[in-house]
């Protein structure tokens, strides 16, 4: 299996569908199911009933899963999407933003 090139804290632009150009930070990944949750992106509503331990009931809104095709690491100079590679640097395997060349967190 290949190295995440997404991890959980990066800051990700959206590229495709309602959300698309907003960015949020990856609060989860799920890599067997191919889906990365983002805060503040793809937000769902579910309508709970009143329960007696949620007697108010209501709408509750938290962020669904979306695919990880869907989402790319932002350039830490612009904020702009961009692809990851993996380079060697000062003898350790860094992820590097493809458009500017510099690290990302690490």
């Amino acid at each position: 299996m290949a190295a995440a090139k997404i991890k959980k804290g990066d800051k990700v632009v959206v590229l495709s569908g309602k959300d698309k150009g907003r960015t949020g930070t990856v609060s989860k990944v799920m890599p067997k199911e191919g889906k990365v949750l983002v805060e503040g992106v793809n937000v769902a509503a579910r309508h709970r009933k009143p329960t007696q331990t949620n007697p108010q009931g209501g709408i509750e809104r938290a962020p669904a899963p979306m695919a990880i095709g869907k989402v790319a690491v932002a350039d830490p100079k612009d904020g702009k999407p961009t692809r990851v590679r993996f380079e060697e640097r000062d003898g350790k395997k860094v992820r590097v933003a493809v458009k500017s060349g510099e690290t990302i967190d690490g």
